[in-house]
Order: structure tokens, then C-alpha cells, then sequence
């Protein structure tokens, strides 16, 4: 006759290894992810978003206010609609990693090499606080 009190004690070994099998697995996983965005963040691996080129497909770009706007690669699409005002452009990431773009600034006129000054950080939160 089968004693249930034992085979209930081993099925939960057996499942308890199972579990820790799989954790040390995930772990491990972790690690090699984590070493792996270290070293690409020490060799200074950078995003870089630069124009799309002529022959790029269009892309669809949705705004929450359900507007749609189709951009040509390498284009963009300025809009003034009634309490918006919509910026597009189409952008590449040459880089690695992932871009993010946080900020746009608009020029009325063509800015030559001398005229260009980096956009100021002051005030931006780049943490959560």
C-alpha cells in the first residue's frame, strides 16, 4: 500500500528543485544581461539619431489626439492646427543602444555651422525623483 505522506514529500522536493533549477537560471540570465549593458556603457556605445535618408519608406506617426501624419523618409511635416502645433520628422538610429529623444527646438530661419548652439539642459529632470 502506497504511504501518501512520503510520495506528497517527495513531489514537493522534486517540484522545490525544479523551481530552484529555473531561479538559478533566470539569475544567470540576469548577470550575463547586466555585463553585457556594463561594457557596452564603458566603451561609450552611444544612440545617434540623424536624418532618414531619401529612400526610406514613409512612416504613419499617430498623435494622441488622433491625429495622422504620413512622412516621407528624410522629410518632415509641420502643422498648425486650432490649440496645436505639430512637429514630424523622420529619424535614424545609427547608433547602438537605445535613442530617446527629449526635446526639439524650432528655428525660423537657416542656421549656418556658427550659429548653432547645443540645446540647454537647465531645468530638464532627466531622473525621477
Amino acid at each position: 500500500m502506497a504511504d501518501w505522506a512520503t510520495i506528497s514529500a517527495l513531489a514537493t522536493a522534486g517540484g522545490t528543485l525544479v523551481l530552484a533549477g529555473a531561479t538559478f537560471a533566470s539569475v544567470r540570465s540576469a548577470n550575463r544581461a547586466a555585463r553585457a549593458a556594463e561594457r557596452s556603457l564603458l566603451a561609450g556605445l552611444r544612440p545617434l539619431l540623424v536624418r532618414s535618408r531619401l529612400e526610406d519608406a514613409a512612416q504613419k506617426v499617430h498623435f494622441a489626439d488622433d491625429k495622422w501624419f504620413l512622412v516621407p523618409g528624410g522629410c518632415g511635416v509641420a502643422e498648425a492646427a486650432e490649440g496645436a502645433v505639430y512637429f514630424v520628422m523622420a529619424l535614424r538610429n545609427v547608433g547602438s543602444g537605445i535613442a530617446v529623444l527629449h526635446g526639439w527646438q524650432f528655428y525660423p530661419g537657416r542656421l549656418t555651422g556658427s550659429d548653432q548652439r547645443p540645446t540647454p539642459l537647465d531645468g530638464l529632470e532627466l531622473e525621477p525623483k
